[in-house]
């Protein structure tokens, strides 16, 4: 049995462990459509992912963490998405990136893949064709706050705050 020292170590641990792991992402980017071109732009300067420790992206899913699957995933393709899934090291995180890798997109025909969640698991989903910047960011902050073991979402009354963060480390540009 443990004690109350002993758990409380035992937690500081995991919180530092969480901080860490929340501010190292490795991505692995999985782009196959339009969709990269706006991916490629939130890690330029004017967004800058490096701020929020995902910026350099792996070549191989060996060293990555972090998998932004961005576009249309076919079925031919389906079995390539979740080998390099397999590969990843634990822990790793999935984000699919866009309409049509959250839901198949416009595409409503028998050679898309309604969804990469029907592939792999999906630990967080961004809207829109493509989505903006901002979006984007909007959702690495969120996937942060789950790996460091923040088990409750932004409350509303906490959502100004965090558009307000958002909007001080990315401008809309005029």
């Amino acid at each position: 049995m443990f004690t109350a020292e002993e758990s409380f170590i035992t937690t500081k641990l995991d919180a530092a462990i969480g901080w860490c792991r929340k501010y190292s992402l490795f991505p692995y980017p999985f782009v196959t459509a339009c969709c990269g071109m706006e991916f490629m732009s939130v890690s330029c300067s004017h967004y800058d992912t490096d701020r929020f420790g995902a910026a350099l992206p792996r070549f191989t899913p060996r060293q990555a963490d972090l998998l932004w699957v961005v576009g249309t995933v076919n079925h031919k393709l389906a079995p390539v998405l979740r080998r390099v899934y397999e590969q990843m090291a634990e822990p790793k995180w999935v984000i699919a990136f866009g309409a049509c890798a959250s839901s198949g997109g416009f595409y409503d025909n028998y050679s898309v893949v309604s969804g990469i969640d029907k592939i792999i698991p999906v630990d967080m989903y961004i809207p829109g064709c493509p989505p903006r910047p901002e979006t984007v960011l909007d959702a690495l902050i969120k996937l942060q706050l789950s790996i460091n073991g923040d088990k409750q979402a932004i409350l509303p009354s906490q959502e100004t705050e965090h558009r307000d963060e958002i909007s001080k480390f990315c401008p809309r540009p005029k």
